[in-house]
């Protein structure tokens, strides 16, 4: 499969080329593994199957889907979080913080929230209630985040002392699980990004390295808005170090001097 031939398929989703570029040997692997499992000899026949069989269509959109990730992903991000944003979110709202991963992926960042909260507690004492929902498009993604297990390779940017209070190793240190007061608390939905959210009010909203990445235009537009809806006043939307609002408004306003960050106003 050549990459114009790729695009096809990008097409087909209105998906981003820019987007996919660097992660695209990846997405070919599985997508030429269904053709062969379809019987399908070239992009044609497979297109075509995809639009004749709907199940065939899901697994298709499921394979199309990127879940990479790791703990604490752009460290700066986290370290403004843990001293900053959260600590003045918890000031402005004493009963409860409620937050959205969205495209969760692996949990990695669902549970790199957890343990900041976690040593929260230990330096300001009695915290909101802490709701959580994770979604994600790919079952077999939220299964995996919901096992909390990983390779000690995922583990490069936890610090040794989270290692020890947070993980359980397994397999003599090749892989290692999180431990279960971590795991509670966390509703995890199967949800497609361009679907409606799973609700609204949320304080913080985790939209990082998903729809801005991989979508085009209008779908990412239309999907951010209703993002944007769900978000309460004065609450935090986060987006990838490298990403940029698909538009400009008015209800967000950037959290000097980080440009990933937005508060909404209104």
């Amino acid at each position: 499969m050549d990459d114009n031939q790729f695009r096809k398929l990008l097409e087909r989703q209105n998906l981003s080329w820019a987007g996919y570029r660097k992660v695209r040997k990846g997405v070919k692997k599985r997508i030429r593994r269904h053709m062969r499992e379809l019987g399908c000899r070239n992009i044609e026949a497979y297109l075509s199957e995809l639009e004749k069989n709907s199940e065939d269509r899901k697994q298709y959109e499921l394979l199309m889907t990127v879940s990479i990730s790791r703990f604490f992903r752009d460290c700066k991000f986290w370290q403004t979080l843990q001293n900053e944003l959260l600590p003045n979110l918890i000031k402005e709202n004493k009963e409860k913080i409620k937050v959205w991963s969205v495209g969760c992926a692996r949990g990695e960042e669902v549970y790199s929230l957890k343990m900041i909260w976690e040593q929260l507690k230990e330096n300001i004492g009695n915290l909101p209630e802490l709701e959580i929902i994770a979604t994600d498009m790919n079952p077999a993604c939220l299964e995996r985040a919901k096992a909390g297990i990983y390779p000690s390779s995922s583990l490069k940017e936890v610090k040794k002392e989270l290692i020890t209070a947070c993980f359980e190793p397994k397999k003599g240190g090749i892989s290692y699980e999180i431990k279960s007061f971590l795991k509670k608390d966390i509703i995890w939905k199967q949800s497609n990004l361009l679907s409606d959210p799973p609700g609204s009010g949320f304080n913080i909203i985790f939209l990082r390295n998903n729809l801005l990445t991989y979508y085009q235009e209008p779908e990412k537009t239309t999907a951010f808005k209703k993002i944007i809806h769900s978000l309460s006043p004065s609450g935090l939307l986060s987006i990838g170090s490298h990403e940029k609002l698909p538009f400009q408004t008015d209800k967000l306003k950037p959290v000097e001097p980080y440009s990933f960050v937005f508060k909404k106003l209104f």
